[in-house]
């Protein structure tokens, strides 16, 4: 495969920071590569420099064979003064340039003009790429065409610089980011898309569950050196304790070692000769590689929790509507000890509402909330909070508390609670604005556990947040004892927190699914595939019974045909029950799969008449 970047000997710092020096690595056509490392250990700096955005201290990024790169960064910058098309098609290349003329000539209906852009979108053979954007277009739902950008939220200009960048087809996509703003319906299509064979690709993502299905190469940034993966995020994981493993019993090794040297120093005579200086340089490497660290950053998240009393939350027919739009219609729930809910839905569907009702921050236009006396919310909101980017990180916390109590009745002082999250000590006098945008989020969180709540309000918790956050967040999570009410399009982040989920449908109809996401997508699919063979079946009853003459038919055939119809209408009964009942919400998990089960074997049984149609149609 052709060479389209080589990165040599790489090195950046940041005063006294280093973030990684000498590294080198080379991404070839067709490769999809993951970059990961902790937040502040220059994901985004590495590739600020691979994009030509920022200066390297030392080293060489080359680019060959004339490729195109695309880079959408994790606040792109548009044109605020564009409307949402002239954004999309802003650009130099001729057929889009074309594709651009054909809309606008389409709106104004002019004879003459549309006959010219037609000429010139044959002549460019651009009709099969204009049905490509509008594909990209329909898949990542951007907002009315006619709006102007400095209108839109940060996600819809998110979507907007993601849709450009795909359109414009580049050889080499840099991507910081991308799931994030992008609802569930929009990543899966995005995995698709990513995973073409002609996509090359470096990213930054948090999404495991993308990561994994996307990429075949991992590059992982740890203690300012580069270690290369050539697989998959589970690949990644297994190796990468592999190594952790290896360079501690190295290190261990050598540490043995340096006691059987330093012995010999100090017994070591006067007289040097050849072979005691040599022995003397070999111990200092010795020394040198018995006192190196890994640096395992765990946080330990054990935090006392006030105690929840037996009446937790209560939503009694609660509905709400945003300008004639409902959100919620006749919503009620009432919540138990321990529960822990995830919330899915497609971008606008209020699942962000939903949750400024809960904590109390709106009021239901219909019904009521009831909150128990032992309540206390912890919320993370999506937007966060505005730090005063000139407070020092140590006094962010200290507003809220000099000391924080944990789970066994201990004190930990504010500095040493700040060490659990990976912001060591010397890090703390250090002002907010030289955080990176993932450690700004991380101490957001941190803000909000050392209040010690006992019901979690989590609104897109694991954007910029990296990966060894999010797992050890993620443990914290399942022994949180606690009620939790999580809004995330992070599938593996769902998958291990939530007990059951609360589906965002839209003109504010909300259902109870039992189970976690996977689940859930298991349960649409075997839906979505009894739809299609339901179709299938009903074409083929049609066209059978066109077939069939039964004045033609022996009185046996006729018999069997008669009973072939009574046993399928009879099964096609019990499906539309069966279906009644997997689309209500209502079952537990064991009838939900019961019925899953009966529902395909109603199917196979179906087809299998059907296909006795066929044999008796043929013999007539």
């Amino acid at each position: 495969m052709p060479t389209y970047l080589q990165v040599e000997k790489l090195s950046r710092s940041y005063g006294e920071k280093i973030l990684f020096r000498d590294i080198s690595f080379v991404i070839n056509r067709q490769q999809k590569v993951a970059l990961i490392a902790k937040n502040g250990t220059g994901k985004t700096t590495l590739l600020n420099i691979i994009a030509g955005i920022e200066p390297a201290d030392g080293g060489t990024v080359a680019v060959f064979n004339d490729i195109s790169i695309q880079y959408l960064k994790q606040e792109p910058e548009l044109n605020e003064m564009n409307t949402v098309f002239g954004e999309v098609y802003s650009t130099s290349n001729e057929i889009l340039k074309a594709i651009l003329d054909y809309e606008h000539v389409i709106i104004g209906e002019n004879k003459q003009e549309i006959q010219y852009v037609m000429e010139r979108m044959d002549a460019l053979n651009a009709w099969e790429y204009e049905t490509r954007i509008k594909q990209i277009l329909t898949k990542l739902k951007l907002p009315e065409f006619d709006q102007s950008i400095k209108e839109l939220s940060g996600g819809q200009k998110k979507r907007i610089a993601l849709a450009k960048i795909l359109i414009s087809e580049p050889d080499f996509l840099i991507l910081d980011e991308p799931t994030n703003h992008l609802d569930v319906d929009m990543i899966e299509w995005l995995e698709e898309y990513l995973s073409l064979p002609k996509i090359t690709l470096l990213m930054v993502t948090h999404d495991r569950y993308f990561l994994d299905r996307v990429c075949n190469e991992i590059i992982e940034l740890d203690n300012n050196n580069l270690y290369r993966y050539r697989g998959n995020y589970s690949y990644f994981l297994e190796k990468q304790e592999e190594r952790i493993e290896n360079f501690n019993k190295e290190t261990e090794k050598a540490r043995n070692l340096l006691r059987t040297e330093r012995e010999w120093m100090r017994r070591m005579p006067k007289a040097r000769t050849t072979k005691s200086k040599s022995r003397i340089e070999s111990y200092f490497e010795i020394k040198d590689k018995a006192e190196q660290k890994l640096q395992e950053h765990k946080i330990t998240i054990n935090i006392a929790n006030p105690r929840i009393g037996k009446k937790i939350l209560e939503l009694h027919d609660v509905s709400f509507r945003w300008d004639q739009q409902p959100i919620l219609d006749g919503f009620t729930f009432t919540f138990k000890r321990n529960e822990k809910i995830g919330i899915v839905g497609n971008n606008g569907s209020g699942k962000s509402t939903f949750l400024d009702i809960i904590a109390g921050s709106l009021k239901p236009s219909k019904g009521r909330v009831e909150t128990g006396g032992t309540i206390q919310f912890g919320y993370y909101r999506q937007q966060g909070i505005a730090f005063d980017e000139q407070t020092k990180v140590i006094d962010v916390v200290k507003e809220i508390a000099d000391v924080v109590k944990m789970g066994n009745g201990e004190t930990v002082s504010a500095g040493a609670f700040l060490n659990y999250f990976m912001f060591p000590y010397p890090s703390h006098h250090q002002p907010v604005y030289k955080l990176s945008g993932g450690e700004k989020r991380r101490l957001y969180l941190v803000t909000i556990l050392m209040r010690a709540p006992n019901f979690l309000i989590l609104d897109e918790p694991t954007n910029d947040l990296d990966i060894l956050t999010l797992n050890v967040l993620e443990e914290y999570l399942v022994s949180f004892q606690g009620c939790i009410l999580v809004v995330t399009h992070d599938r593996y982040f769902l998958d291990k927190i939530v007990d059951h989920l609360f589906l965002f449908e839209g003109e504010g109809k909300v259902k109870d699914f039992p189970g976690n996401y996977t689940r859930y997508r298991e349960y649409v699919d075997k839906v979505r595939q009894q739809e299609k063979l339901k179709a299938r079946t009903v074409a083929v009853k049609n066209e059978v019974q066109k077939i069939i003459d039964p004045a033609r038919m022996s009185f046996k055939k006729k018999k069997e045909l008669e009973q072939i119809e009574k046993a399928i209408n009879e099964m096609e009964i019990e499906k539309s029950r069966i279906e009644e009942e997997l689309h209500s919400g209502l079952l537990s998990l064991q009838e939900l799969n019961q019925r899953s089960e009966r529902f395909a074997k109603l199917l196979t049984e179906i087809e299998e008449k059907s296909e006795r149609w066929f044999e008796l149609a043929e013999k007539r």
